[in-house]
């Protein structure tokens, strides 16, 4: 009788307040079990596969008709221990269609992203039949066999294809070729993330999403066959050949590196790469005078074939443009290895604060994350002037042809940042926003704090800003009964919700983990960890949660419940001020560790850092000072550190 009046006691005195601790610090089940796949430190599991996907390609770029002709082999590898009767592939250029789901559910998505209308970018005219096959085989062994009959055949769904195979695909190690010819029409600049469109001197091609790639199989789902309908990708890797066929006069820019520069080169552009990669200042490859001379070109009339090659990459994309200037320099890498920056422009975005600078942006976020998480791994890294603005692939990014002075810089390390998260920690961002735009938005902030001795800081668009409150943006996600939290799938939720959710709620994430609850020593420690583990490989949510937890030394459940399984609020408030003792509350669901600071009536202050065990089992906390000097005030939070969803509360002052 006495133990369940206790019981009933307690439960009573819990419910007076808004805040349960029994929430906060309930177990926490992570989505994702422990299993010899996905070990309980959150690293790869010791039975950890993945399948592989490498890519030859052969493309011809028809600029008069707007067409992209290729020719496409897929070497599959099956490194799963399971068995598999059909593949399926992405077939992302389908999202232009009109009968597209993406078109249907959003009124388009071209006309989202579309940020440089052009006379052909009319509601009449931003659609494409997509990809159109002309032929698909399957190679197993010496036989190959159209994909065309009853089995093998393939079957399109949206931005989706299924190909059912006559021979299943064996496990632990079985491979197959699968052969494609295909042709599509190239989307203006409403393509958004793939566009031709018209600088002021030609044109510029940004070719992303330009041939069907293969699904994930991975041991969480089976076959992840989301469709495209807006966000963005999740891939495998392998190694990539690719050949581009262009008219003589383009530039192309591509991932990885350069083949066959005595092809498409002049012996001055040549030497004048080789002085680049020597070199820790910019240097031109193609000037602003070269782009009206015949002679920048190593032939007049016809076409070239650039031929490019990228090893253990998810995805390449490309740009080409008769208007491309062409700089490059240096980077320097830890060991002592090199890769080149590089960037190409139109004319009309040459400017000392604007693409002038693009290359040395680029070097320098390379170098400092480099050096601050994880080396960089391929043989060039570029950025592009386009009409594709805003993008990124692995070794090269999309970014504006009026971008300049911070935007240009912010815009450039955001971009190049994403090399790192998902590039070459492959998460799944079609699943989970957060592990790629948080996170990259994470790292790209203290780029721009450190840049030039922080001439671009604090960057003000992101979580939070150093001194001063988290932003609105913050507060009004927490606030808002609608918002979904990180863990919604990133096509969940509205455009609107983007930014704020998955970029900087994401990003305050691993700010707070870094600098209020593990500290910088603890969380870097982890978190290099976790991307040398991931990298190439497929992390989920529950991977990182481990990862961070294990090696931080600290069990994060209140933290994972709070922030990234809800949009808990944060509240603590300072109730009253009795002698020497000051009772605070906590106001809302989510606890984090807290600073107090006190001033007493001599002018000194104290300061203490209340842990989250504070609110362990109850919602106050009563602070007894050893000081007995009369105290003047007593503040919350006093640096504005934490989002806070009520300041009128932290502060109160003896009358």
């Amino acid at each position: 009788m006495c133990t369940c009046l206790l019981l009933t006691t307690a439960a009573a005195s819990l419910a007076q307040t808004s805040y349960d601790p029994r929430l906060t610090f309930a177990p926490v089940t992570l989505p994702d079990p422990v299993n010899a796949y996905r070990s309980s430190n959150g690293a790869p599991g010791p039975s950890y596969w993945q399948n592989e996907a490498s890519y030859e390609l052969h493309a011809s770029l028809d600029t008069q008709a707007k067409q992209l002709t290729t020719t496409e082999t897929i070497t599959y590898t099956n490194n799963s221990p399971d068995t598999l009767p059909s593949l399926w592939i992405q077939l992302e250029q389908n999202i232009y269609r009109k009968d597209s789901r993406g078109q249907i559910l959003f009124g388009s998505f071209m006309r989202r992203r579309r940020n440089n209308p052009t006379p052909s970018a009319t509601p009449e005219n931003i659609n494409t039949d997509g990809y159109i096959l002309d032929s698909v085989e399957i190679e197993s062994g010496k036989q190959a066999t159209k994909a065309d009959y009853i089995v093998p055949k393939y079957i399109i769904d949206d931005t989706r294809m299924q190909i059912r195979l006559a021979q299943p695909l064996k496990p632990h190690g079985d491979k197959l070729k699968i052969h494609i010819q295909y042709h599509y029409q190239i989307p203006g600049v409403w393509g958004g993330r793939t566009s031709w469109g018209m600088s002021k001197q030609g044109e510029i091609y940004d070719m992303a999403q330009w041939y069907p790639r293969m699904c994930v199989y991975d041991d969480l789902r089976g076959w992840d066959t989301l469709p495209y309908i807006g966000s963005e990708f999740y891939l495998e890797y392998g190694n990539f050949d690719y050949y581009v066929t262009v008219p003589s006069n383009m530039i192309v820019a591509g991932s990885g590196e350069l083949m066959n520069p005595k092809d498409v080169l002049t012996k001055t552009e040549i030497d004048r790469l080789d002085q680049a990669r020597n070199s820790d200042k910019t240097v031109y490859i193609r000037t602003t005078a070269d782009v009206t001379d015949p002679a920048s070109r190593p032939k007049q009339g016809g076409t070239l074939t650039w031929h490019f090659h990228m090893d253990h990459t998810r995805d390449v994309a490309w740009s080409a443009s008769p208007v491309f200037v062409w700089d490059a320099a240096r980077i320097n890498l830890p060991d002592g290895k090199k890769s080149l920056a590089m960037s190409v422009y139109p004319p009309e975005s040459v400017g000392p604060e604007a693409w002038d600078k693009s290359t040395e942006y680029v070097k320098d976020t390379v170098e400092h994350f480099s050096k601050q998480w994880y080396p960089y791994p391929w043989p060039a890294a570029i950025n592009v002037a386009g009409f594709s603005t805003g993008m990124e692939y692995p070794g090269i990014v999309f970014d504006g042809i009026p971008d300049h002075g911070d935007f240009l810089f912010w815009v450039t390390a955001h971009e190049i940042g994403h090399d790192w998260f998902p590039m070459i920690v492959g998460s799944n961002e079609r699943r989970h926003a957060f592990m790629d735009e948080g996170f990259n938005t994470f790292i790209d902030i203290d780029e721009s704090a450190t840049y030039a001795g922080g001439k671009f800081g604090p960057k003000r668009d992101s979580e939070y800003s150093a001194g001063g409150e988290p932003p609105d943006t913050i507060l009004k996600v927490l606030d808002n009964p609608d918002a979904p939290t990180l863990m919604a799938t990133a096509d969940s939720y509205g455009f609107a919700l983007g930014h704020p959710v998955s970029y900087f709620k994401g990003a305050y994430g691993m700010v707070l983990l870094r600098e209020q609850i593990l500290g910088p020593d603890r969380f870097d420690w982890a978190f290099r960890k976790y991307i040398h583990d991931w990298a190439y490989k497929h992390p989920s949510p529950s991977d990182f949660f481990r990862e961070m937890q294990s090696e931080g030394g600290e069990d994060l459940g209140w933290f994972w419940q709070g922030w990234y399984l809800n949009n808990w609020k944060y509240d603590v408030a300072v109730d009253k001020i009795e002698g020497p003792a000051v009772t605070l509350s906590n106001r809302g669901q989510l606890v984090l560790p807290t600073t107090v600071e006190v001033t007493f009536a001599d002018g000194t202050k104290t300061r203490t850092k209340l842990p989250v065990e504070t609110w362990l089992s109850k919602g106050t906390y009563t602070w007894t000072l050893e000081n007995k000097t009369p105290i003047v005030s007593v503040v919350v939070d006093p640096d504005h550190q934490l989002p806070d969803d009520d300041r009128s509360n932290n502060v109160k002052k003896v009358q």
